[in-house]
């Protein structure tokens, strides 16, 4: 059993199917069909609602992608979408705004870019134009255009967050806190598929036992993509968001340790303190909808070769933190990636932590080359760790995506590198040696030579930022 509010309407599931979608169930069981549906991948935004979970006495509101989003996963939250915001027959002040500014023609995109700036609205009283369009970001619209859509949400700024949910929040923030602590566990079960969400490790691990064939489900910002774009169909799905013991961040001997479950946009301010590079290249991981459920530890062992965190954890030489059944282990990020989609986690292992070393003083930069700014993959990205001494370099670790079938160190210019001053002349045999290391594959997205081109490129854009006067990066980074 499942417990959450639809709104107001305290819902309770049993017997449903694992992978049901928020969008598929508030559109064919909850028949509230506000709610759009358009690329069903996470990419338009036009399915977007709000999860709202208990924060100190009041709510977190969050922006989601309902089409990629499993209904289990909503158990002790309450889910608000478009028909939840009017008042006494009154629109919501940000419903009222995209009026104002003609912020809408067609109407489809318009939900999701009510419930995007729902979700500001109730985070930032006073946004910025930057922070209105990175929260903007994970919605497309083809007909309007964006101006009026983002004057809309500036408008916003300064306007009373008073509305009925305020008004309310306290007391649903108590029931939402009484469903968790009378049901910290919780599933559902359909014509002998299951979905369960565990409390602990110790019961993850125990149903990881039990069913060896599960598939462990964090953000699922990749794994919903088999559901609703290759049709499959999985027997057991295991949601690791409902664990305390996944979702700790902590710092210790010069490291960040993160727990498996914890969100990018939670992790966010904690890179941007400790590792900057790091904490910007999420900006451009995805859209705001999906860093908010998608995780450090879904990216690691999704082992995609164009995964845009696993070049950075392996310049910065990560440990993971394994468990299987009562076993602990720490395997070394260089050892973790075995093949195309594979990786050497433990059969009915699972990942606890993530632990990032922080440099001292070393030269870091992350690049990632990709044809749009915002929401897109990979063609390259790539991070550097370089140890320097009176400007030579004497320890090396480069990390790159897409340039194999897996991310991979390229170990033949690291050693071309060291003992060498790393300016423009300095770098010429390690970019060469860049063939030695990978033998890229012509896609879609890039071609062979491109790819080679553009790692050897960004060494030199590592020197030329070195060398810069200008505290400004050398990168487009501002919208139009």
């Amino acid at each position: 059993m499942i417990r959450f509010l639809l709104n107001e309407q305290d819902v309770t599931l049993e017997s449903c199917a694992p992978d049901l979608s928020v969008l598929d169930y508030l559109r064919t069981i909850a028949v509230q069909r506000g709610t759009k549906e358009g690329c069903a991948s996470g990419d338009c935004g036009a399915c977007t609602v709000v999860v709202a979970e208990p924060s100190g006495d009041g709510l977190s509101y969050t922006s989601v992608n309902s089409c990629i989003t499993f209904v289990g996963t909503l158990h002790g939250k309450q889910l608000l979408t478009v028909e939840h915001l009017e008042a006494d027959g009154r629109l919501h002040p940000v419903q009222q705004a995209m009026v104002d500014f003609h912020g809408s023609q067609c109407g489809f995109c318009t939900p999701g870019f009510i419930m995007s700036m729902f979700a500001l609205y109730k985070r930032d009283r006073q946004p910025t134009r930057a922070e209105v369009e990175r929260s903007l970001s994970g919605n497309l619209c083809r007909c309007t255009g964006y101006r009026p859509i983002i004057d809309a949400a500036l408008s916003l700024a300064g306007a009373s967050v008073e509305d009925q949910h305020a008004l309310r929040e306290e007391a649903v923030s108590t029931r939402l806190k009484k469903i968790r602590a009378d049901h910290p566990s919780g599933s559902l079960e359909c014509g002998g598929r299951r979905f369960f969400l565990p409390a602990t490790c110790d019961e993850l691990a125990a149903l990881l036992q039990a069913y060896p064939q599960a598939q462990l489900l964090a953000g699922g910002t990749d794994l919903a993509l088999s559901v609703t774009q290759q049709l499959k169909q999985p027997a057991v799905l295991i949601y690791t968001g409902g664990i305390a013991e996944l979702s700790i961040i902590e710092e210790r001997n010069n490291c960040l340790l993160v727990g498996a479950a914890v969100s990018y946009t939670r992790l966010e301010s904690a890179l941007k303190q400790h590792l900057p590079a790091f904490g910007h290249l999420l900006d451009r991981l995805g859209s705001l909808q999906v860093r908010n459920q998608g995780t450090l530890a879904g990216n690691l062992a999704n082992a995609s070769p164009i995964g845009d965190t696993p070049p950075v954890l392996l310049a910065l030489d990560a440990k993971l933190h394994i468990r299987s059944g009562n076993h602990c282990e720490v395997i070394g990020i260089d050892d973790f990636f075995t093949g195309y989609r594979q990786t050497a986690l433990p059969a009915n292992g699972f990942i606890e932590q993530i632990q990032i070393p922080v440099p001292d003083d070393n030269l870091f930069k992350v690049y990632k080359v990709s044809k749009r700014f915002d929401d897109d993959i990979s063609a390259v990205c790539a991070a550097f760790n370089i140890t320097l001494s009176e400007g030579v370099v004497t320890a090396a670790r480069l990390g790159f995506g897409g340039m194999a079938a897996t991310p991979a160190r390229a170990l033949n210019a690291e050693q071309a590198l060291i003992g060498r001053p790393f300016d423009e002349q300095g770098i010429l045999a390690a970019q060469d040696a860049l063939e030695r290391d990978f033998s890229p594959i012509d896609d879609v997205r890039a071609s062979a030579g491109y790819r080679l081109e553009v790692a050897r490129n960004l060494l030199l854009r590592a020197v030329l930022e070195q060398d810069q006067l200008s505290d400004e990066p050398l990168e487009v980074a501002h919208y139009a």
